[in-house]
């Protein structure tokens, strides 16, 4: 992440592009605060000390005298405008390097000129430039400092105290000046470099981390991390929707006594990873065991999935079996009906068949259709795709799709009734998969469920938390041993039917992570259920 410009502090007018982060820059201005109060301290304790004259050779005491207190004094003005920040952080550093070139070159002279060593401070004040203001600054403040140690060596020279030898030194102690600039200026740059790059790479860990959490809260499956010892140490928003739990629970037993006696289990026997969690009217969970080793330590996953996500996983692996399998069959059996439906064709065009024959031939030609429209179902139902689920809303999408339906079978508008009252419901199906359930559950009620006792009625409602849609008939309903049954291929309870038709729907349902399902309503209507994903709940599918 970048920094804003609230974050950076440009020092040197002159150079836009040096940026110190505001905590490390006044951080580096109370450092060298502390450099110069120690400085100062130094001076003045040489000055009353009995030891100074043997320490520094003062050729000047009362301008030594005046100048040690002065710089003792600024640089404790200074600690104060620091420390509450009255001033701002460019102009306090510019007079702080500008001060400490002065006062240092007059302590330079009352001690006797560049000969003295004294010159060494002033280096030191250059590469603290460089470090607090660098650019071009860096660079004005060793020139300043060259002037300077000149002026000082001419200011000697006319006094009569410079030696030849003198004004060499003073030359390349200004070259020195400006090589410090330049080294303390590239040094100031690169640890510049260095703090972005880091400042940098903890944003991009903490965005990594906060998208790793809002992935892992947001999938569809539910995950809880456990010790060896079953005590839970996180649980995702899933697992706990899944679990009915408001806030995570301390343990798996908490959870459910099966979950823990299966967890255990696992620990003993790693290929008993997985179980079916039974609970008294909800929906069953499919829970999986995951070891997560670690550096630290040893950590177990649990994952959580809904039976209907796990039903259209094993329903994906269905799908690509039959499909193999089917594909040769469909080819052996074609061949030969092709063959008995020609022929009885051409047996019924005989001029010379008796009555009782042609009879014989149409049923013939009867069955090779039933048996090849059998085969034409259960091709399409193997070289079914993987659904491309959509985000719809069920009151225009079912007003749509009723206009459609009655137009396509020539049925009046009294002929079903759709009732639906909330405007804002949304499912996540794939829309082609939807229509052919309702076409195959419409038309089952058109078959079996006398329409002409009544208008079959189309209802959507919330069902534990689930939209639903409800086809109502007025049929009998059918006995408890043909429910049992209802959903298999090739069940029918007529003669004409192929016994696929809700075989295919409840396929596509689980395919989707749909469930539909069978009951009567409490006016022993017939009632096909289809309850399908709410998209308004936000959740990563993997």
């Amino acid at each position: 992440m970048d920094k804003t410009p609230a974050d950076i502090i440009y020092p040197c007018p002159f150079s836009k592009g040096y940026g110190i982060p505001v905590r490390q820059a006044w951080l580096l201005l109370r450092v060298y605060l502390s450099y110069r109060l120690i400085l100062a301290s130094l001076f003045l304790g040489v000055m009353y000390s009995q030891w100074g004259g043997s320490l520094i050779s003062v050729s000047n005491r009362p301008l030594f005298f005046y100048t040690s207190h002065g710089y003792l004094a600024v640089s404790l003005l200074s600690a104060v405008c620091v420390a509450w920040r009255w001033t701002a952080y460019s102009v306090q550093a510019q007079l702080l390097l500008f001060s400490d070139i002065f006062l240092l070159t007059l302590i330079m002279h009352a001690s006797g000129g560049v000969n003295s060593g004294m010159g060494a401070l002033l280096g030191v004040a250059i590469a603290s430039g460089g470090l607090l203001i660098g650019g071009r600054c860096a660079m004005s403040f060793a020139a300043l400092a060259s002037l300077m140690v000149l002026a000082e060596q001419v200011v000697n020279g006319i006094k009569g105290g410079a030696s030849p030898s003198s004004y060499t030194y003073a030359g390349m102690l200004g070259a020195s000046f400006f090589t410090i600039a330049l080294l303390s200026h590239i040094l100031a740059k690169r640890s510049e470099q260095t703090l972005q790059l880091a400042d940098q790479q903890k944003h991009t860990i903490i965005k990594l981390e906060e998208l790793n959490r809002y992935i892992i809260q947001h999938l569809q499956s539910g995950i809880i991390i456990t010790n060896k010892s079953q005590q839970v140490q996180m649980a995702n928003d899933a697992a706990l929707r899944l679990l009915a739990w408001s806030v995570m629970p301390i343990n798996l037993s908490v959870v459910s006594a099966q979950l823990a006696l299966a967890f255990a289990a696992w620990i003993g026997d790693p290929a008993r990873d997985s179980l079916i969690l039974q609970r008294p009217d909800q929906a069953d969970i499919h829970c999986r065991f995951i070891p997560l080793p670690t550096g630290q330590a040893f950590f177990y996953m649990v994952v959580f999935e809904d039976i209907a996500l796990y039903h259209q996983r094993v329903q994906q692996s269905k799908l690509a079996s039959l499909g193999r399998l089917t594909a040769s069959i469909a080819h052996e059996i074609r061949n030969p009906l092709g063959a008995i439906s020609h022929a009885g064709q051409l047996l019924s065009e005989s001029p010379d068949l008796p009555v009782e024959d042609q009879r014989l031939t149409r049923i013939i030609e009867t069955n090779s259709k039933r048996v090849n429209h059998i085969i034409e179902d259960i091709l399409q139902l193997s070289k079914r795709t993987d659904s491309r689920r959509e985000k719809i809303y069920l009151k225009p999408w079912l007003a749509h799709y009723m206009r459609n339906f009655l137009m396509a079978n020539g049925l009046g508008l009294a002929a079903f009734d759709l009732l639906q009252r909330d405007d804002t419901l949304c499912v996540l199906i794939d829309p082609n998969h939807l229509k052919q359930i309702l076409d195959n559950l419409c038309q089952n009620a058109l078959r079996y469920g006398k329409p002409e006792l009544g208008a079959i009625t189309l209802q959507v409602r919330y069902v534990r938390n689930m939209p639903c849609i409800d086809v109502l008939d007025n049929g009998p309903g059918l006995a408890t041993e043909q429910i049992k049954h209802l959903f298999e291929p090739f069940f029918t309870t007529s003669s004409s039917g192929a016994g696929l038709g809700l075989y295919i729907s409840k396929e596509l349902a689980e395919l989707n992570q749909a469930k539909l399902s069978y009951h009567l309503s409490n006016e022993n209507r017939s009632c096909f259920r289809l309850c399908l994903p709410d998209a308004n709940q936000t959740v990563i599918e993997i």
